[in-house]
């Protein structure tokens, strides 16, 4: 059984920031990408940023120079700094690992909301 337990989630005024926090636990293994997806009310869910076991990073164009993904493979733990967050990105997050298996998880989801 994996479990992954997201946190950092919250409220915040336009042009603050955030941090969010994604830990895996259970028999994961190897974990190869992980990554951050959003789904808005009435959107579907897209992927925000993702990192490989080799750091290479991917962003979506609506986040770049603004979040900034990392991971600690010893914590198994994948993070998402988001800065000059706006209304645009008010949405649920969620965190999704893929294992060497190709295995696939996800969190249960973190709701940011930024007021503007």
């Amino acid at each position: 059984q994996v479990q992954l337990v997201e946190s950092g989630g919250g409220l915040v005024q336009a042009g603050g920031s955030l941090k969010l926090s994604c830990t895996a636990s259970g028999s994961i293994g190897s974990i190869n990408t992980m990554g951050w997806y959003r789904q808005a009310p009435g959107k579907q869910r897209d992927l925000v940023a993702r990192i490989t076991s080799s750091g290479w990073t991917y962003y979506a164009d609506s986040v770049k120079g603004r979040f900034t993904i990392s991971r600690n493979d010893a914590k198994k733990t994948v993070y998402l700094q988001m800065n000059s967050l706006n209304a645009a990105d008010t949405a649920v997050y969620y965190c999704n690992v893929q294992g060497a298996c190709c295995d696939e998880y996800w969190g249960q989801g973190t709701q940011v909301t930024v007021s503007s």
